[in-house]
């Protein structure tokens, strides 16, 4: 794609983005919305088409080779992000529930269910590349030092000598020969029985045109199938029903256009290298050529102020300090007259708060009995005048969208670049960025050299000398103290002040509490969108959700918020999240998956792995203070607990009393507080047994609970192209969808066993002389145990028990009440209407 290309889809993006703004920031405040539907549909569409804008801003900052305009586009990008978050927060409470669905506005917007995919920004992991692949390599030395185990390596083959190699080869030959020879004499068997029955019975021969009649009808019938066969290949691929084949293979447009990628993100590092250039070459140039004047006007219209402002009051007036803005306080489209009169002003009210101080603490008691009696009454009030219904939460995030949806029209949108083929930096709009800075440094300089000039005219003239300048640093210096002293008391304890980053974070993965995640992504996992939801809750019934749903929430909730620092900050906070699901559904592929979408540390606390390891109360304060000071210093971190239900359990089984589950129970609420908003940290908790915790101190713990599900049809149709066809192109005219029906119940795990354990590497190589079957799956699926509709009630019933769960159960029974109350006054108009 051309730089064009990607300037339009700014454009676009922008576009739409003003469309969203006049809705969301209307001069008039909307009254508040009695209808939920109505607010639901509203909101849904806002965060459909943010995500449009979003998906756009995505691909034109990872593409753009500008650098100014990068600058803009990526503000743009995490404004829009954390929007969408804020949208999504204010969905759920909305809703009650953490899912939505999203069918009717995708059919009224005319867009496909691919749209409603959440993107992960590409610049997550590309902007600290290096310091990824040095962390890396660092820990992988860590490991090979310490002998501890890789999960990544390949397990080393044993060496073998050559008398052992030579008795192996002869074994399998021996072995080759024998079956080739019990092959022969069982041919040679069936051929001397069937020359003895043809003795007995008498030999037939047949006649040559009979027999040549009787060929061509098993040779016609052979082609005339192939040829159905290949013929129904053909229209399946041209219905699309059936990829074509080489579908997985890379084509030459593919190839070209990754490569084009790669060009124009070395084009990105070197643009972005001369533009730093720019801005120090050009400020210096700046400073030389235009500094000396800068400095002499200023001083002029300074001196002139003075001059005007003696003639005005009778007396110089006093400089401003660097506090209150120096000389900007002066040129700030005033007259001296009124700037003298400002400063008179001030000093006047400083003089009348002295005064007032004494009065204030006589008529405290009196105010504060006051205010308790007026509380009653405003609170009446106030609840009289609000009107029922919904109102929208303030938003961090569209002032920021709006300034610089602002500085993008009055910028770039109408800028002539026809000059500027090769999409290098803009020289003008650096100059005008730093002529202010050249400015404000000098301003700084003349200010201090004025303000000893004023002083020096006062002392000859005026000969008025002011000690209000000391009395300020004093009170200056105390207001200093009393913040020292606050900061001292949120200060924590350091129990490790000797000890360096470096090695916390060694002894960390030697004691295996700081592992490597595994190699997969986003992507990598699996999932079908469910199109029935929001059919189905329109007949009051709530849906399972789908794997698909399962995933854009973690990238909304795990992925988005410690991926980028500014959107964390504003965004609504996530400190913990808990997936439960059965075994084999992908939650520790989930939780791998986070840690290399943003490049994440991943630290594992859980039960089993932290049993025997720094012992007793103290051992494990020192634990979690290490985890928590590591993953502070090296965010984002991810902090996963596998088994999640063992640290909260009801009772814990005599086989796991001496391994000690539940030893982080007291300690973890603790651990949680201690994370600040401003750390990008995230505690992702895995259950596949949720209700044998107690219920309350888990939901405390984990405030967003998201249900992963057995993949419903759809999703197992899916899993089983994409499985199979990764071993074996050749075998996508296979029945999936009797497969697919066969395997309800089984989850992804269960499906990847039975591939690898059927496609292994002889399998692959017969597919050209024997075609694949679906019932060769059918022995390894019976030998494992699927998912049952008890154990998916049993989670069903559990997630009711929760927070949300039980908020949503009264939604839904308040709903049905009011429907038969309405249903009961409707009979008995009727009847009325008949009597």
């Amino acid at each position: 794609m051309s730089h064009t290309f990607y300037n339009k889809m700014w454009v676009e993006a922008q576009q739409n983005l003003s469309l969203l703004l006049q809705q969301e920031m209307p001069d008039v405040p909307p009254k508040p919305e009695k209808d939920r539907m109505v607010v639901a549909q509203q909101l849904g569409t806002s965060y459909v088409k943010y995500l449009q804008i979003f998906r756009n801003l995505e691909l034109s900052y990872d593409q753009i080779i500008h650098p100014q305009k990068r600058r803009l586009v990526r503000l743009v990008l995490d404004c829009v992000m954390g929007r969408i978050l804020e949208l999504k927060e204010e969905l759920v409470e909305l809703e009650i529930s953490e899912f939505q669905y999203f069918d009717d506005i995708l059919q009224d917007l005319k867009m496909g269910p691919e749209s409603l995919e959440v993107p992960i920004p590409k610049y997550f992991i590309k902007e600290k590349m290096k310091v990824l692949k040095d962390r890396e390599r660092i820990l992988s030395q860590i490991l090979e030092r310490t002998g501890a185990k890789d999960t990544e390596t390949v397990k080393p083959l044993k060496p073998m000598s050559i008398d052992e190699a030579i008795r192996v080869i002869q074994v399998s030959e021996r072995a080759r020969q024998g079956r080739l020879r019990a092959k022969f004499m069982k041919e040679i068997h069936l051929e001397e029985k069937r020359e003895r029955m043809a003795k007995l019975q008498g030999a037939k021969t047949l006649d040559p045109d009979l027999a040549a009649q009787r060929i061509q009808k098993v040779w016609r019938g052979y082609i005339q199938r192939k040829r159905t066969k290949q013929q129904r290949e053909e229209e399946m691929i041209f219905l699309g029903m059936v990829p074509p084949a080489h579908f997985n293979t890379e084509s030459m447009a593919q190839m070209i256009a990754r490569k084009t990628e790669a060009l124009r993100s070395e084009l990105q590092e070197q643009h972005e290298a001369d533009y730093q250039h720019a801005l120090v070459q050009i400020k210096d140039t700046i400073r030389e050529t235009e500094g000396l004047d800068m400095k002499e006007t200023l001083q002029d219209q300074i001196r002139q102020w003075f001059i005007e402002c003696r003639h005005a009051t009778g007396k110089f007036p006093d400089f401003p300090d660097e506090e209150d803005g120096g000389s900007k306080v002066i040129f700030a489209q005033k007259t001296p007259e009124e700037v003298a009169a400002e400063l008179a002003a001030k000093e006047e009210a400083k003089e009348k708060k002295k005064k007032e101080k004494g009065k204030k603490e006589k008529g405290k008691k009196k105010a504060k009995k006051g205010k308790e009696k007026s509380k009653g009454k405003k609170g009446k009030g106030k609840e009289e005048e609000e009107e029922p219904g919904w109102k929208m939460n303030p938003s961090q995030f569209l002032p920021d969208i709006s300034t610089t949806h602002h500085t993008y029209e009055a910028v770039w949108q109408n800028r002539d670049e026809s000059w500027n083929l090769h999409q290098t930096h803009d020289s003008e709009l650096i100059k005008e960025d730093k002529r202010k800075e050249v400015e404000e440094e000098i301003r700084i300089q003349v200010d201090e050299l004025m303000r000893q000039e004023l002083q020096n005219l006062k002392l000859s003239v005026d000969r008025d000398k002011s000690k209000k300048k000391k009395g300020k640093k004093g009170g200056k210096k105390k207001k200093k103290g009393k913040k020292s002293g606050k900061r001292k008391k949120k200060k924590e304890k350091d129990l490790t002040p000797d000890r360096t980053i470096d090695s916390l974070y060694e002894e960390l993965v030697t004691e295996g509490l700081l592992i490597k995640p595994k190699p997969v992504k986003m992507s990598d996992f699996i999932a079908e969108y469910s199109y029935l939801g929001t059919t189905l809750r329109q007949a009051d019934i709530e849906p399972m959700p789908s794997l698909s749903d399962v995933k854009q929430l973690l990238v909304l909730y795990g992925v988005l918020p410690i991926g980028c620092q500014s959107v964390h900050e504003k965004a609504p906070a996530v400190k913990a999240i808990l997936l439960a699901g059965p075994a084999g559904v992908g939650k520790k592929m989930l939780v791998n998956a986070i840690c290399n979408e943003t490049g994440a540390n991943l630290f594992n606390l859980s039960p089993a792995n932290i049993a025997g390891k720094y012992p007793g109360k103290s051992g494990l304060q020192m634990m979690l203070h290490m985890v928590l000071k590591v993953a502070r210093q090296l965010q984002p971190s991810v902090i996963w607990i596998d088994d999640a239900e063992k640290t909260f359990y009801k009772k814990v089984p005599k086989t796991e009393k001496q391994l000690d589950p539940k030893r982080l129970k007291k300690d973890l609420p603790k651990f949680l507080k201690s994370i600040k908003e401003e750390d990008r940290i995230v505690i992702v908790g895995t259950s596949q047994r949720p209700f044998d915790a107690e219920v309350k101190p888990l939901c405390k713990i984990y405030k967003k609970i998201i249900l992963v599900p057995r993949p419903d049809y759809a999703a197992r149709l899916l899993l089983w192209k994409q499985l199979i066809s990764q071993r074996a192109d050749s075998a996508m005219s296979l029945n999936f969808s009797a497969l697919a029906k066969i395997t309800d119940g089984f989850t992804p795990g269960h499906m990847m066993q039975a591939v690898d354990t059927v496609l292994n590497e002889r399998r692959i190589r017969q597919l050209s002389r024997k075609p694949l079957e679906a019932s060769e799956f059918l022995g390894s699926l019976s030998r494992q145990e699927p998912v049952y509709k008890e154990e998916e009630e049993a989670f069903k019933s559990w997630y009711s028990k929760t927070p949300l769960g039980k908020k949503r159960s009264k939604a839904m029974s308040g709903a049905e009440e009011e429907t038969g109350k309405d249903k009961g006054k409707k009979k008995s108009a009727k009847k009325g209407k008949k009597k």
